[in-house]
């Protein structure tokens, strides 16, 4: 089985920054990809950023590019997300998941979630 615990989350004034961080245990598969979601009650969760298991392929959402930097620790097994120049759009449950294979945008092929991190960022 395995547990994803996320943590880093927090407040902050926009333009300032956060930095996630997903610890995996458990039965986690070394060659997962791994991803950052995000979810603001009434919507779809959203892709953030995702990674690849031997984290040579990153992949943002638009609204990431620029802003956010993924990067993974396979002997820690821990996964980051570093968000930069916060906006209150960012604001949003965050999410780390695991995923088989290679990365996909789509929720559905992860195995396992995380229970989240709450971002928050006022203007």
């Amino acid at each position: 089985q395995v547990q994803l615990v996320e943590s880093g989350g927090g407040s902050v004034q926009a333009g300032g920054s956060l930095r996630l961080s997903c610890s995996a245990s458990g039965d986690i598969d070394s060659s997962s990809c791994m991803g950052w979601f995000r979810q603001v009650p009434g919507k779809d969760r959203e892709g953030v950023a995702l990674i690849s298991a031997d984290g040579v392929y990153s992949a943002y959402g638009d609204f990431a590019k620029g802003r956010f930097t993924i990067s993974r620790d396979n002997a820690k097994n821990t996964v980051n997300l570093q968000m930069n120049s916060l906006k209150p759009e960012d604001s949003a449950m965050y999410y780390c998941a695991g995923k088989r294979g290679n990365c996909s945008w789509y929720t559905g092929r992860y195995y396992a979630w995380g229970q989240g991190t709450q971002v928050t960022v006022s203007s």
